[in-house]
This record gives C-alpha cells, structure tokens and sequence, in this order.
C-alpha cells in the first residue's frame, strides 16, 4: 500500500471517530462550550488527553508551516481549518497526504 493512500485513510477515520463522541455531546447538551471545557478537564486522565492535543496541535501547525513552506505547497491555511474544525486527527494526517502527493510530483 502506498504511504499516501494510509495517510487518506486516516484522515478520513480521523474524521469519523473523534465526531462519533462529539455528536453524542451535541445531541444531549447542545453546544455548551463551558460544559465541554468542564468535561474536557473533568479528572487527571481526561485533562492528559486534552494537553496532549493541545501540544499535538502546535506542533502540527509547527510542521504545516515550516515543511509547507519548504516545499512550496499551497493552501497551507486549510490545515489549521481541518484542526480547528476536526482536530489533529484529521488536520495531520490530510497535510502528511498532501505532502506524499507534493513529494511524487518531483519524482515524475
């Protein structure tokens, strides 16, 4: 399987996961943005995961700019879409996709 296809792959389950849990909260609290900083804080393992989002965050926005620039690649803003709009989950695996396909192009 080429690389390019498992990072389309996860972008699309990247999608679909994380928004499973997030309909859920949605259906039963609406769009509640304190109770879902409370919940996203609510106890040590819950606020684990939160910070460690948050850090994975800034360091694929860190690697959306520095490697998109590098390689001239355009719609660069579209990723901090996809991360602000879905999470890392999807903005790193979509980039990393549009990267493999950047990178082929050279080798045609």
């Amino acid at each position: 399987m080429k690389l390019k296809y498992l990072y389309l792959f996860l972008a699309i389950a990247g999608t679909i996961i994380p928004y499973l849990p997030f309909i859920q909260f949605l259906r039963e609290h609406g769009l509640n943005l304190s109770l879902f900083l409370e919940q996203m804080f609510a106890n040590p393992i819950a606020s684990f995961f939160a910070w460690d989002v948050i850090v994975s965050t800034l360091a694929v926005l860190t690697l959306v700019f520095t490697e998109g620039q590098r390689l001239k690649m355009k719609n660069l803003w579209l990723y901090i879409i996809f991360n602000l709009t879905v999470g890392v989950s999807l903005a790193l695996p979509a980039f990393l996709y549009a990267r493999e396909v950047k990178s082929n192009q050279g080798q045609l």
